[in-house]
């Protein structure tokens, strides 16, 4: 898959600019899909040549004007094409931080301690921040309130993904900090 189809998914919400997709990138598809600004902005451009967005400049005051991008016809026609078919392999995990834990043995424990503690540190952010976006997603509602009236439930589903990612890692991290006090304090 191309960064293409998480770009025209993205513009689903509504129409936005680059640095509003960016903002969205981080808290709705970073996790299963990451991108740099940079690339968001070079992915607009080739889907606004292509047809499949369209993009209109909004002028503004004491700022410098702004493009904004909508997904048009063709964008959503190819969209949903591609939301059609199976995905061509299953998910594959690549984390650097397993490869240092894999190769640790000989090694100081205490260092893969700090490693992964620091994962911990990071998944518990990104959980916190998973979670505010699902309460402000909920506004108020319960779940099944909200899966009853929401014209929208492919992002609230990839981010109850993202919870249970993130919930799996952190499970993940206490026990591997178990196991590693375990070692290091035979008992």
């Amino acid at each position: 898959m191309s960064l293409r189809y998480a770009v025209l998914a993205a513009l689903l919400e509504g129409e936005a600019s680059g640095y509003e997709l960016s903002k969205s990138f981080d808290v709705s598809l970073a996790n299963f899909w990451p991108a740099t600004p940079q690339q968001l902005y070079r992915e607009l451009e080739r889907l606004a040549q292509d047809g499949l967005v369209e993009a209109r400049t909004v002028q503004q005051e004491r700022r410098p004007n702004k493009r904004m991008f909508t997904l048009t016809g063709s964008g959503r026609a190819e969209l949903a094409a591609f939301a059609a078919k199976p995905p061509k392999r299953p998910t594959a995990v690549r984390d650097e931080l397993l490869i240092k834990i894999q190769a640790m043995d000989g090694g100081d424990p205490e260092v893969t301690r700090a490693l992964i503690e620091e994962r911990t540190g990071w998944v518990r952010g990104k959980l916190d921040r998973y979670r505010r976006v699902r309460d402000r997603l909920l506004d108020g509602r319960t779940e099944d309130e909200y899966l009853r009236t929401s014209d929208r439930l492919g992002p609230y589903l990839t981010l109850m993904a993202g919870i249970g990612f993130e919930e799996q890692n952190l499970r993940w991290c206490e026990g591997a900090l178990a196991v590693l006090r375990q070692r290091v304090t035979p008992g």
